[in-house]
Protein backbone atom coordinates (compact mmCIF):
# COMPACT_ATOMS: atom_id res chain seq x y z
CA UNK A 1 0.00 0.00 0.00
CA UNK A 2 3.05 2.44 1.08
CA UNK A 3 4.46 1.92 -2.79
CA UNK A 4 1.18 3.38 -3.86
CA UNK A 5 -0.05 6.10 -2.04
CA UNK A 6 3.66 7.34 -2.33
CA UNK A 7 3.72 7.71 -5.79
CA UNK A 8 0.05 9.24 -5.69
CA UNK A 9 1.12 12.01 -3.26
CA UNK A 10 4.13 12.78 -5.42
CA UNK A 11 1.75 13.28 -8.02
CA UNK A 12 -0.51 15.17 -6.10
CA UNK A 13 2.43 17.35 -4.88
CA UNK A 14 3.90 18.18 -8.37
CA UNK A 15 0.48 18.79 -9.84
CA UNK A 16 -0.01 21.53 -7.06
CA UNK A 17 3.24 22.98 -7.52
CA UNK A 18 2.32 23.53 -11.29
CA UNK A 19 -0.74 24.44 -10.65
CA UNK A 20 0.59 27.41 -7.89
CA UNK A 21 3.19 28.50 -10.61
CA UNK A 22 1.04 29.21 -13.64
CA UNK A 23 0.77 32.89 -14.52
CA UNK A 24 -2.00 33.76 -17.29
CA UNK A 25 -2.55 37.20 -18.82
CA UNK A 26 -4.62 39.78 -16.73
CA UNK A 27 -7.78 40.57 -18.37
CA UNK A 28 -8.20 43.95 -17.53
CA UNK A 29 -4.19 44.83 -17.82
CA UNK A 30 -2.19 47.64 -15.53
CA UNK A 31 -0.61 50.45 -16.89
CA UNK A 32 1.06 52.93 -15.20
CA UNK A 33 1.50 56.45 -16.87
CA UNK A 34 3.93 58.98 -16.19
CA UNK A 35 3.76 62.21 -17.78
CA UNK A 36 6.53 65.44 -17.55
CA UNK A 37 4.76 68.46 -16.76
CA UNK A 38 5.46 72.11 -15.52
CA UNK A 39 8.56 71.50 -13.60
CA UNK A 40 7.48 68.03 -12.18
CA UNK A 41 5.38 64.68 -13.02
CA UNK A 42 2.39 63.39 -12.99
CA UNK A 43 1.93 59.68 -12.58
CA UNK A 44 -0.99 57.75 -12.94
CA UNK A 45 -1.82 53.77 -12.00
CA UNK A 46 -5.18 51.97 -13.32
CA UNK A 47 -6.11 49.38 -14.90
CA UNK A 48 -7.55 48.78 -18.35
CA UNK A 49 -10.85 46.21 -18.82
CA UNK A 50 -12.30 45.76 -22.43
CA UNK A 51 -15.76 45.97 -23.57
CA UNK A 52 -15.92 42.34 -24.78
CA UNK A 53 -19.41 43.41 -26.55
CA UNK A 54 -20.78 44.59 -23.32
CA UNK A 55 -22.67 47.97 -23.33
CA UNK A 56 -20.87 50.11 -20.80
CA UNK A 57 -22.40 52.84 -19.27
CA UNK A 58 -25.45 53.08 -18.32
CA UNK A 59 -24.88 49.38 -17.34
CA UNK A 60 -21.62 47.75 -16.24
CA UNK A 61 -20.81 51.11 -15.34
CA UNK A 62 -23.87 52.51 -14.04
CA UNK A 63 -24.78 56.08 -14.31
CA UNK A 64 -25.31 57.86 -10.65
CA UNK A 65 -22.81 55.07 -8.56
CA UNK A 66 -19.04 55.70 -7.50
CA UNK A 67 -16.39 54.35 -10.16
CA UNK A 68 -13.41 53.23 -9.56
CA UNK A 69 -12.66 54.55 -13.39
CA UNK A 70 -10.75 51.28 -14.00
CA UNK A 71 -10.90 47.90 -12.91
CA UNK A 72 -8.72 45.72 -10.15
CA UNK A 73 -7.29 47.91 -7.77
CA UNK A 74 -8.05 51.75 -7.41
CA UNK A 75 -7.06 54.28 -9.88
CA UNK A 76 -4.43 56.76 -8.67
CA UNK A 77 -2.90 59.62 -9.13
CA UNK A 78 0.36 60.73 -7.75
CA UNK A 79 1.41 64.79 -8.16
CA UNK A 80 5.26 65.70 -7.67
CA UNK A 81 3.88 69.41 -7.92
CA UNK A 82 0.65 71.20 -6.93
CA UNK A 83 -1.88 71.40 -9.98
CA UNK A 84 -4.55 73.09 -10.03
CA UNK A 85 -7.79 71.27 -11.23
CA UNK A 86 -11.46 73.13 -11.79
CA UNK A 87 -9.79 76.20 -9.69
CA UNK A 88 -8.94 74.43 -7.31
CA UNK A 89 -5.14 73.81 -6.07
CA UNK A 90 -4.21 70.33 -5.47
CA UNK A 91 -0.83 69.93 -3.28
CA UNK A 92 1.67 67.09 -4.35
CA UNK A 93 1.00 64.18 -3.15
CA UNK A 94 -1.03 60.91 -4.33
CA UNK A 95 -4.50 60.89 -4.51
CA UNK A 96 -7.36 58.18 -5.69
CA UNK A 97 -9.30 59.32 -8.73
CA UNK A 98 -12.96 58.43 -9.17
CA UNK A 99 -15.99 59.14 -10.91
CA UNK A 100 -19.65 59.21 -11.25
CA UNK A 101 -20.66 58.83 -14.60
CA UNK A 102 -23.77 60.15 -16.39
CA UNK A 103 -24.86 60.27 -19.78
CA UNK A 104 -24.81 64.10 -20.27
CA UNK A 105 -22.01 64.84 -17.68
CA UNK A 106 -19.76 63.41 -15.32
CA UNK A 107 -18.65 64.25 -11.49
CA UNK A 108 -14.46 63.87 -11.18
CA UNK A 109 -13.43 63.27 -7.65
CA UNK A 110 -9.95 63.71 -6.12
CA UNK A 111 -9.80 61.79 -3.17
CA UNK A 112 -7.50 61.56 -0.21
CA UNK A 113 -8.57 57.33 -0.33
CA UNK A 114 -6.34 55.46 -2.69
CA UNK A 115 -8.38 51.93 -1.89
CA UNK A 116 -11.76 52.93 -2.94
CA UNK A 117 -12.44 49.77 -5.15
CA UNK A 118 -16.63 49.93 -4.31
CA UNK A 119 -18.87 52.52 -3.87
CA UNK A 120 -19.41 51.33 -0.37
CA UNK A 121 -15.91 51.74 0.12
CA UNK A 122 -16.32 55.37 -0.89
CA UNK A 123 -16.13 58.35 1.83
CA UNK A 124 -17.05 61.81 0.66
CA UNK A 125 -15.72 63.57 3.53
CA UNK A 126 -12.12 62.51 2.16
CA UNK A 127 -12.59 64.31 -1.26
CA UNK A 128 -10.05 66.92 -2.29
CA UNK A 129 -12.25 67.99 -5.06
CA UNK A 130 -15.14 67.25 -7.29
CA UNK A 131 -16.02 68.46 -9.99
CA UNK A 132 -18.48 67.85 -13.16
CA UNK A 133 -17.60 67.81 -16.80
CA UNK A 134 -19.62 66.64 -20.14
CA UNK A 135 -19.20 63.85 -22.03
CA UNK A 136 -18.69 63.99 -25.44
CA UNK A 137 -20.11 61.00 -27.98
CA UNK A 138 -17.07 59.46 -29.92
CA UNK A 139 -17.77 58.63 -34.09
CA UNK A 140 -16.21 54.83 -33.57
CA UNK A 141 -15.74 52.40 -30.56
CA UNK A 142 -13.09 51.98 -27.78
CA UNK A 143 -12.37 48.83 -27.25
CA UNK A 144 -9.68 49.33 -24.14
CA UNK A 145 -10.35 51.75 -21.16
CA UNK A 146 -8.01 53.92 -21.52
CA UNK A 147 -6.78 57.18 -19.72
CA UNK A 148 -4.45 59.19 -21.37
CA UNK A 149 -3.12 62.72 -21.16
CA UNK A 150 -3.51 65.00 -24.30
CA UNK A 151 -2.82 68.85 -25.58
CA UNK A 152 -0.11 69.08 -22.93
CA UNK A 153 1.68 72.74 -22.88
CA UNK A 154 4.52 73.92 -20.34
CA UNK A 155 1.40 74.95 -17.65
CA UNK A 156 -1.80 73.28 -18.58
CA UNK A 157 -2.57 69.54 -20.19
CA UNK A 158 -5.83 67.44 -20.42
CA UNK A 159 -6.45 64.38 -18.90
CA UNK A 160 -8.95 62.22 -21.23
CA UNK A 161 -11.13 59.41 -19.99
CA UNK A 162 -11.98 57.42 -22.70
CA UNK A 163 -14.33 54.03 -23.31
CA UNK A 164 -17.00 52.86 -25.62
CA UNK A 165 -18.24 55.94 -27.26
CA UNK A 166 -17.61 58.17 -24.42
CA UNK A 167 -14.98 60.62 -23.33
CA UNK A 168 -14.65 63.21 -20.15
CA UNK A 169 -11.86 65.47 -20.19
CA UNK A 170 -10.50 67.10 -17.54
CA UNK A 171 -8.25 70.52 -17.74
CA UNK A 172 -5.14 70.23 -15.13
CA UNK A 173 -2.90 73.44 -14.25
CA UNK A 174 0.20 74.19 -12.94
CA UNK A 175 1.72 77.25 -11.82
CA UNK A 176 5.47 77.71 -13.17
CA UNK A 177 5.68 81.45 -13.85
CA UNK A 178 6.74 82.43 -10.91
CA UNK A 179 9.06 79.58 -10.16
CA UNK A 180 10.96 80.02 -13.52
CA UNK A 181 11.07 83.65 -13.25
CA UNK A 182 12.85 82.95 -9.45
CA UNK A 183 15.19 81.08 -10.90
CA UNK A 184 16.20 83.48 -13.83
CA UNK A 185 16.50 86.07 -11.08
CA UNK A 186 19.06 83.61 -8.74
CA UNK A 187 20.87 81.96 -11.51
CA UNK A 188 21.65 85.50 -13.57
CA UNK A 189 23.63 86.36 -10.16
CA UNK A 190 25.55 83.17 -10.76
CA UNK A 191 29.02 82.77 -12.51
CA UNK A 192 27.00 80.45 -15.13
CA UNK A 193 24.37 82.19 -16.46
CA UNK A 194 21.78 80.35 -18.55
CA UNK A 195 21.47 82.53 -21.20
CA UNK A 196 19.99 80.45 -23.61
CA UNK A 197 17.60 78.79 -21.64
CA UNK A 198 16.39 82.26 -20.17
CA UNK A 199 15.97 83.77 -23.57
CA UNK A 200 14.17 80.34 -25.31
CA UNK A 201 12.11 81.14 -21.91
CA UNK A 202 11.56 84.37 -23.15
CA UNK A 203 10.86 83.62 -26.32
CA UNK A 204 8.09 81.00 -25.83
CA UNK A 205 6.24 82.46 -23.34
CA UNK A 206 6.15 86.27 -25.13
CA UNK A 207 7.88 87.71 -22.90
CA UNK A 208 10.52 90.82 -23.54
CA UNK A 209 12.15 90.07 -26.87
CA UNK A 210 14.58 92.60 -26.50
CA UNK A 211 15.49 90.78 -23.13
CA UNK A 212 16.16 87.93 -24.81
CA UNK A 213 17.92 89.05 -27.77
CA UNK A 214 20.46 90.68 -25.16
CA UNK A 215 20.94 86.98 -23.14
CA UNK A 216 21.22 85.46 -26.86
CA UNK A 217 24.08 87.88 -27.59
CA UNK A 218 25.65 86.73 -24.14
CA UNK A 219 24.90 82.88 -24.96
CA UNK A 220 26.74 83.53 -28.81
CA UNK A 221 29.92 84.97 -26.67
CA UNK A 222 29.46 81.86 -24.58
CA UNK A 223 29.44 79.12 -27.11
CA UNK A 224 30.78 80.87 -30.53
CA UNK A 225 30.16 77.82 -32.59
CA UNK A 226 26.35 77.10 -31.29
CA UNK A 227 24.92 77.19 -34.52
CA UNK A 228 21.47 76.65 -32.56
CA UNK A 229 21.80 79.60 -30.78
CA UNK A 230 23.02 81.52 -33.78
CA UNK A 231 19.97 80.82 -35.06
CA UNK A 232 17.99 81.53 -32.17
CA UNK A 233 19.40 84.64 -31.92
CA UNK A 234 18.00 84.83 -35.85
CA UNK A 235 14.86 84.13 -35.14
CA UNK A 236 14.47 86.39 -31.98
CA UNK A 237 15.66 89.45 -34.05
CA UNK A 238 13.13 88.31 -36.87
CA UNK A 239 10.69 88.84 -34.28
CA UNK A 240 11.97 92.53 -33.14
CA UNK A 241 11.49 93.33 -36.80
CA UNK A 242 15.58 93.81 -37.31
CA UNK A 243 15.45 91.78 -40.77
CA UNK A 244 19.17 92.65 -41.74
CA UNK A 245 20.33 91.51 -38.38
CA UNK A 246 18.08 88.34 -38.55
CA UNK A 247 19.79 87.60 -41.78
CA UNK A 248 23.62 88.13 -40.95
CA UNK A 249 23.12 85.91 -37.97
CA UNK A 250 21.17 83.22 -39.95
CA UNK A 251 23.71 83.49 -42.53
CA UNK A 252 26.30 82.18 -39.74
CA UNK A 253 23.88 79.60 -38.14
CA UNK A 254 23.97 78.22 -41.58
CA UNK A 255 27.13 78.07 -42.25
CA UNK A 256 28.04 76.71 -38.95
CA UNK A 257 25.32 74.13 -39.61
CA UNK A 258 26.79 72.87 -42.61
CA UNK A 259 30.31 72.45 -41.13
CA UNK A 260 28.74 70.41 -38.48
CA UNK A 261 26.80 68.31 -41.03
CA UNK A 262 23.34 69.11 -39.08
CA UNK A 263 20.37 69.30 -42.26
CA UNK A 264 17.61 70.15 -39.82
CA UNK A 265 19.31 73.65 -39.02
CA UNK A 266 20.59 74.04 -42.60
CA UNK A 267 16.74 73.86 -43.57
CA UNK A 268 15.89 75.82 -40.71
CA UNK A 269 18.15 78.64 -41.47
CA UNK A 270 16.96 78.56 -45.65
CA UNK A 271 13.32 78.79 -44.61
CA UNK A 272 14.14 81.49 -42.27
CA UNK A 273 15.85 84.13 -44.67
CA UNK A 274 13.61 83.10 -47.42
CA UNK A 275 10.99 84.64 -44.87
CA UNK A 276 13.07 87.79 -44.56
CA UNK A 277 13.17 88.77 -48.18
Amino acid sequence: MKKLILPLLTLVIAFQAEAQSLRTPAPSTAQTVKQEFGLGTIELSYSRPNAKGRTIFGDLVPYGAVWRTGANSATTLTFSDEVIIGGKKIPAGKYGLLSIPGAAEWTIIISKQLDVTSPSAYKQEMDVLRMNVPTVSLPFPIETFMILFEKVKSNELEMMIIWESTMVSIPVKTDIESKIMGQIDNLMNKDNKPYYNAAMYYMDNNKDLNQAATWLDKAVEQSPNAFFIWYQKARCLSLLGKKAEAKAASVKSLELAKAAKNPDYVTLNEKLQASLK
